[in-house]
């Protein structure tokens, strides 16, 4: 299916054309009318509802759209279009759905969330969770406020997926429009690669929200400007805020730091490429690295290591002995190599990104230190855009990553690990991983905790000796704003790229 703009949000991006030079910091000074003004650190690189395109996207699409499901500021599960969930006694998922309406004014039916079910997992959807929703075998809409989904399995973990951002219902028909919503602010202008206006929208079926008129969305792709522009009071909220600058917002009264830990920094792997299709490899490449310098230099000590899949030791799954599976041993890289077949090494290509500054320090890191074991790494550094296509199609050799979990299950972990699902930049290209996915699937099919907690121990053993990725570190992400902002909330470990749920309540004292 083909996402695109309607003519209504195509005339109001021409009507905003007439002026494309860059709205510098300086043209925004003046807060108006409640209107939060908020730093985006990219432009979307589309519209497309159910694709992932990075933070920032996410970002759009949490004040445009909203899920059958979505997660509290606290971290907890909830109901956002559906006011309850439960598994009835055949095993199938039951979704009541509230009295919403779509931006449009028309009532959100159960017709609309079946038919976003059946789109985005056809075999040409662009949808993130294509793969996990082509499980779902059946979906029944017996009335119009009840939904019923059947699937495969018994799914303990269906509901979170419908809490994603990357999955959020959009109005059933013909000629889609992916910026009308049912989320608290409609999508009202747009200036491509510079801006995004956005007005409450009045019809929010939740009473009293949003608390601003509006979002005025500009793009600051460089981090200092992005800083400079929080400091000189011409926006109120920053998303990224660079680990260098943490610092010196904390220490302005004028200025309030919100940062979690809970974002990771990994590398992918061509699997369908020599020699990275072999596991020695891309083993090697991981006992190559020493994780304590990419905390200091990409983020200035704000996080922390990572040598084993990205399962934070606060969690009830973490498995403190597993947690030193690729450990900094660079004789063992080179023993790994020599096995391989590639004693002296090999030359190659890794993808990252010039536009987010921990991107390129993370790969400028790993490329001094594979090269100490004969691995001689040429960097590729496009903007993000650009960095997101070629991982969608595989047109790099390994690439550096940086994300978060889907939730804090560690089913969550499958959209970076589950190479039987769809390509995706955030996971490793052409890469098959059979015991990890038959874990996984196991794993969302048991209801039991202990039981699930033994079922994740052998899939981690399994991913550290066939490595699909290669967890870096562990790093801090932070939003900087004025102290008149109220309501926003960074939201705890993996969340914390759903923050943008929170604008909801977000308001400007």
């Amino acid at each position: 299916m083909t996402m695109r703009l309607t003519r209504r949000t195509f005339l109001a991006t021409s009507a905003a054309a007439g002026s494309l030079t860059f709205l510098g910091p300086r043209s925004l000074h003046a807060a108006t009318n409640g209107t939060l003004r908020f730093g985006l650190s990219a432009y979307p690189p589309s519209f497309d509802a159910w694709a992932s395109s990075g933070t920032a996207a996410g970002t759009v699409k949490l004040l445009i759209h909203r899920g059958l499901m979505s997660f509290a500021p606290d971290g907890s599960l909830r109901g956002e279009l559906a006011e309850s969930w439960e598994v009835d006694d055949q095993g199938a998922w039951v979704f009541k759905l509230r009295d919403a309406t779509w931006q449009d004014g028309s009532p959100v039916t159960a017709e609309d969330i079946a038919w976003n079910v059946a789109e985005a997992s056809k075999p040409d959807s662009t949808a993130f969770l294509r793969g996990q929703l082509q499980t779902i075998t059946k979906v029944e809409t017996p009335d119009d406020t009840t939904v019923r989904m059947i699937t495969e399995e018994p799914s303990a973990v269906l509901p979170g997926w419908f809490a994603h951002y990357n999955m959020p219902m959009i109005k059933k028909g013909e000629a889609v429009d992916t910026t009308m919503g049912a989320g608290p602010f409609k999508l009202d202008a747009t200036d491509r690669g510079v801006s995004l206006t956005f007005s409450a929208f009045d019809g929010y079926y939740k009473k009293g929200l949003p608390k601003l008129a509006g979002v005025k969305a500009t793009v600051y792709a460089d981090e200092n400007l992005r800083v400079a522009a929080l400091q000189a009071g011409d926006i109120d909220l920053i998303e990224y805020v660079p680990w260098q600058a943490m610092e010196q917002i904390e220490q302005n009264d004028q200025l309030k730091l919100d940062a979690v830990d809970g974002p990771f920094m990994y590398l992918t792997f061509n699997g369908k490429r020599a020699p990275f299709d072999d596991p020695k490899v891309r083993r090697a490449v991981a006992h190559a690295i020493k994780r304590e310098d990419i905390v200091a230099a990409a983020f200035y000590g704000r996080g922390g290591t990572l040598a084993h899949l990205p399962i934070a030791d606060g969690s009830a799954f973490y498995n403190p002995d597993l947690a030193d599976g690729w450990a900094y041993d660079p004789d063992k890289a080179k023993q790994l190599l020599a096995e391989a077949g590639h004693p002296d090494g090999f030359d190659c290509t890794m993808l990252s990104t010039a536009q987010y500054g921990m991107h390129q320090s993370t790969a400028e890191v790993c490329q001094a230190y594979l090269s100490m074991v004969g691995i001689n790494v040429k960097l590729d550094l496009p903007e993000w855009s650009t960095r997101v296509q070629k991982g969608n199609q595989g047109d790099y050799d390994l690439a550096v990553m940086g994300t978060t979990a889907a939730n804090n299950d560690p089913d969550g972990l499958s959209d970076i690990i589950d190479g039987s699902l769809p390509a995706s930049f955030v996971r490793s290209y052409g890469l098959e991983t059979p015991e990890i996915s038959g874990y996984l699937k196991k794993g969302r099919t048991t209801f039991d905790e202990q039981k699930r907690k033994e079922i994740y121990a052998e899939m981690e053993k399994v991913a550290i000796e066939t490595t699909p990725i290669v967890g870096l570190c562990w790093r801090s992400q932070g939003y900087g704003m004025k102290p008149n902002v109220t309501g926003f909330t960074n939201m705890p470990g993996q969340l914390t790229f759903y923050s943008g749920v929170t604008l909801e309540e977000t308001a400007l004292g």
